[in-house]
């Protein structure tokens, strides 16, 4: 089945969601995308491969889920531990057709120049990651002085920088590529948040089209719920699960095949949002204060934020957004009333809730049938989950257990 949907729209939405892993610097694959794009402007490349940079740019850190990660990546010029999160990025998109000629990209765009010209590539895709890397460098140059509006003072700095790594580091030629397009102010104007807010309308894009599939929408929901659930060792597999216990319920309380595929998109890309979760919060295996819970509340609203810029997501970013609703209006982030909340939503927050107490987590054993039959069964008495979708849930615990946790090696049985 076909959805009204843009698949390149969505790539560029979920892009966005990146640079979350940010915190507090959201921007991150905006700005090496953008300086890309300039680079291959300023080479002369074709209108179409200017537009493969500027999303190669924008997707080159899709193997980066931790904060942590992130910044040792934007504050040292050169780290270590770089490589693995290639790897990561690489293993995610080589397998989906309309991303995988970013992979080797990818993968390579933390190697040195002196390093790739000993590897077996074209000669296209290493210099894609070559710049991909230069261009990222720069940005982590760049990033102490964003905040203070003083750019501008150090671009020379930053340019003699790139320069003194020529041949080792960087290709030559590209090197010369960058400092010509840099001599521009326009040039780190353009990385000004201002400047990124409005850069939606001026994306550089490719000439075709792509009519979404179900199928292709679950297969890239997948990956980013992978980038989401790799954020923490509490949360592995957690999205997965949920999407498919979602559409499990949703089928056994009849809604129509579109209504389950919305479903479960909206089940994988549930918790997009919590990449702007730092991780010391995510992974506080005790009680949160006020202040984390706050900043925990606020990913379903970040998740509605991501979703909704997306034609044809008006329902699926709703339903992703309203799992933390309750039936009498006290959930968040919109408090809506369970008659005000879409039965697919509401089926999502019963997917969710089970997921997380059968799941198995480090610091505590998933709870076994009986167990989670009971505390089902008390959300229902206070009136916290309609009995009707808790009786789909149960009426054939194994199977939904399976649903929910595929990975796991055996079904707890019940007590």
């Amino acid at each position: 089945m076909t959805l009204n949907v843009d698949l390149r729209q969505v790539i560029h939405a979920l892009a966005d969601a990146l640079d979350l892993v940010g915190v507090d610097d959201v921007a991150h694959g905006k700005r090496v995308g953008v300086m890309a794009a300039e680079c291959g402007r300023a080479e002369g490349l074709p209108v179409e491969e200017v537009a493969f940079l500027f999303e190669l740019g924008m997707l080159h850190d899709i193997g980066v889920s931790s904060t942590r990660v992130h910044g040792h990546l934007v504050e040292s010029f050169d780290w270590s531990g770089a490589q693995a999160h290639c790897q990561v990025g690489y293993e995610r998109v080589r397998g989906f057709a309309p991303l995988a000629e970013m992979a080797l990209p990818i993968l390579y765009h933390h190697t040195r120049w002196d390093a790739l010209q000993a590897i077996s590539l074209p000669a296209r895709v290493r210099r894609q990651a070559n710049l991909i890397y230069l261009v990222d460098r720069v940005d982590a140059l760049a990033a102490p002085h964003y905040g203070d509006k003083a750019l501008l003072l150090f671009t020379d700095e930053i340019r003699a920088r790139i320069a003194e790594h020529a041949g080792t580091y960087f290709a030559p030629d590209l090197v010369g590529i960058f400092l010509e397009a840099s001599r521009a102010e326009a040039f780190w104007l353009m990385l000004e948040p201002r400047s990124l807010e409005a850069l939606r309308p001026d994306t550089p894009g490719r000439s075709e089209q792509f009519a979404a599939r179900a199928g292709e929408l679950r297969q890239l929901g997948e990956i980013f719920a992978r980038i989401v659930d790799a954020k923490s060792p509490f949360t592995a597999e957690h999205s997965v699960g949920v999407a498919g216990l979602a559409r499990y319920l949703g089928e056994r309380l009849g809604l129509d095949a579109e209504a389950c595929d919305k479903l479960e998109i909206a089940a994988l890309l549930h918790d997009l949002g919590k990449l702007r979760v730092p991780d010391e919060v995510l992974d506080k295996p005790g009680r949160l204060d006020a202040r984390e819970r706050k900043i925990i509340n606020a990913h379903s609203y970040e998740t509605y934020r991501i979703l909704r810029g997306i034609r044809g997501f008006e329902e699926i970013a709703l339903w992703a957004a309203c799992h933390h609703e309750e039936p009498d209006g006290s959930g968040y982030p919109f408090h809506l009333v369970a008659d005000a909340t879409p039965l697919p939503a509401r089926i999502l927050r019963v997917a969710d809730i089970f997921q997380a107490m059968v799941q198995e987590r480090p610091y505590r054993q998933g709870m076994d049938d009986g167990a989670v039959a009971r505390f089902m069964a008390e959300l229902v008495a206070a009136g916290r989950c309609e009995a009707r979708l808790v009786d789909a849930l149960l009426a054939d615990l194994p199977e939904a257990r399976r649903r929910a946790c595929p990975g796991a090696a055996a079904v707890h049985q019940a007590t």
